[in-house]
């Protein structure tokens, strides 16, 4: 079987990459490999859901972020808001990854685990969940994550997705608004569509 970036335990020939980008005024250094997500450089669509989150209005508590990769989504956020982030892939290799980059970066408030989703999700009522969510790995997949984030965020609680429209924005939307009661798209770049669902 082919090896996918959303492969438990990729068997793939390493070969580690090093290199910076800079996200939210912090220039991250980030160590990536073989059969991860965006490997060369932070993937357009994980800049735009970082650029666009905003906690301000959000509950106290922490931040879940679901299909992690080699970590640059939760290592940003964790950094700008200060708030604890809990960072999950079912990819191994992206996990070991993620959580070398957070030694490397200096962020130690962050919890880097690998979890089918949400199965071996360890927090509760997060203040709010964000993702890029594996596309490539189906429909299905996209639609357990947003159906599985409701009963894990707080009252005022947000799900925060990237998805191009191409590859079922509006779809995602459409099942966001069934399990919340509402979704919205925050922004749209370059084909990319932030989606917010508020847990009211």
């Amino acid at each position: 079987m082919t090896d996918h970036y959303f492969t438990n335990q990729p068997d793939a020939p390493h070969a580690r990459k090093e290199w910076q980008f800079e996200l939210l005024g912090k220039q991250f250094r980030f160590t990536t490999d073989r059969n991860v997500f965006s490997k060369q450089t932070v993937d357009f669509g994980s800049r735009v859901l970082i650029d666009t989150f905003d906690d301000t209005a959000l509950p106290a508590g922490a931040i879940l972020d679901v299909g992690c990769g080699y970590g640059p989504i939760g290592l940003a956020l964790a950094y700008s808001t200060k708030r604890q982030v809990e960072m999950v892939d079912i990819n191994q290799r992206a996990v070991a990854l993620a959580q070398e980059n957070a030694e490397k970066n200096g962020i130690s408030h962050v919890l880097i685990h690998t979890s089918d989703i949400y199965k071996e999700v360890h927090g509760t009522a997060f203040a709010a969940i964000v993702s890029n969510p594996p596309i490539r790995a189906g429909k299905q997949v996209v639609h357990d994550i947003i159906a599985g984030a409701y009963p894990l965020l707080q009252t005022a609680g947000t799900l925060t997705l990237v998805v191009q429209k191409k590859q079922g924005a509006p779809s995602a939307k459409k099942k966001m608004a069934e399990v919340f009661g509402n979704a919205e798209v925050v922004r749209k770049e370059k084909g990319y569509y932030i989606l917010v669902s508020r847990k009211d």
